[in-house]
């Protein structure tokens, strides 16, 4: 796990501001918390916000071995697609496999997301899309128009979710992102 500092995102892109999948994963694990709790209390949901923020924490532990393949590349088609998501499984597997014995039982669920978790795994993947176009946003401010269009996909992706907790973070906190410190108030 110490290795996800090593591995750098948005590999095919220039960018001004390097991310690593350890600081992503943080980024995406109090997002989906979020969105756990603005779920639960805007719109009567019925969602473990801890559970969700676990299940976010190691959601890229499989790119530990792969590296992390760029969106285009994977959904080139969907063979690759496939084949790659195979990859990433046997991946995780080989993680789980490294812990010692009498751990796996209380990694795997959160490594594999168990099918009761289909809304948490939701929630991790909805704020795993809004990390993707606040990094581009955030490329945005600094100049790099390279992100123009991936954030205007990923805006799309996002629309299409069609979940009203996913509308409330966008509209109530992403404006807040491109704020400075003296704009904060």
């Amino acid at each position: 796990m110490a290795r996800m500092k090593l591995i750098q995102r948005w590999g095919l892109m220039r960018n001004t501001n390097p991310e690593n999948i350890q600081e992503h994963s943080l980024q995406v694990a109090m997002i989906a918390h979020g969105l756990a709790v603005i779920k639960n209390r805007q719109f009567g949901g019925g969602v473990n916000p801890e559970r969700v923020l676990a299940l976010a924490v190691y959601h890229e532990v499989g790119e530990i071995i792969t590296g992390d393949l760029a969106t285009p590349i994977k959904n080139f088609n969907p063979e690759i697609k496939k084949v790659f998501s195979q990859i990433e499984e046997v991946a995780k597997d080989r993680l789980v496999n490294m812990l010692p014995p009498g751990f796996t039982e209380e990694f795997k669920p959160l490594i594999f997301p168990q099918e009761d978790d289909r809304e948490h795994w939701q929630l991790v993947k909805a704020a795993d899309k809004i990390c993707a176009y606040l990094k581009c946003l955030e490329e945005l401010k600094a100049g790099n128009q390279e992100f123009l269009q991936a954030r205007d996909s990923i805006a799309r992706d996002l629309a299409a979710y069609n979940q009203p907790e996913i509308v409330y973070f966008m509209e109530t906190f992403v404006p807040s992102f491109s704020l400075t410190l003296d704009e904060m108030d």
